[in-house]
């Protein structure tokens, strides 16, 4: 609080105004913290993409992804997973809810008969919501005829 003084009475007059000065100080460190968490956020197994021309559609709050790597090695999220444990870890992850969509990444250089495979492994266990996920590719669809 500050005072300002009259200059003919000798009573100290209050200033009611907020000090913004801590919300703001506040408010920087929640951005820094945001900032450094949205990274970390996201799932870090790298896979060469393939790309597509569809509109892109919004992702839930916590999307489960499946990512398929050219060596054919399988990951649920950032964990690598034996093929034969996949539907069981689903189950662990999803927390056996068979309507969750589920995110399939696969890496452009996979055999669309091991792809095939991994989603007939999805069907098998209950799992019918399956998105496939590619890169955007809007641009290349209007330059092509």
């Amino acid at each position: 609080m500050g005072a300002r003084l009259k200059s003919n009475d000798d009573a100290l007059e209050e200033m009611s105004e907020i000090n913004v000065t801590p919300f703001i100080d506040v408010m920087l460190v929640l951005l820094i913290i945001f900032m450094v968490a949205a990274p970390l956020a996201t799932v870090d197994i790298s896979v060469d993409l393939p790309s597509s021309q569809a509109q892109s559609q919004p992702k839930p709050d916590k999307p489960v992804y499946l990512t398929l790597k050219a060596d054919l090695t399988l990951a649920l999220g950032d964990t690598y997973i034996d093929s034969a444990q996949l539907t069981a870890e689903l189950d662990k992850l999803t927390k056996s809810n068979k309507q969750e969509r589920i995110f399939l990444r696969a890496d452009e250089s996979v055999d669309y008969g091991d792809l095939m495979g991994v989603m007939n492994t999805l069907r098998t266990g209950g799992y019918l919501k399956v998105a496939l996920v590619g890169l955007d590719d809007l641009g290349a669809s209007k330059a092509q005829p």
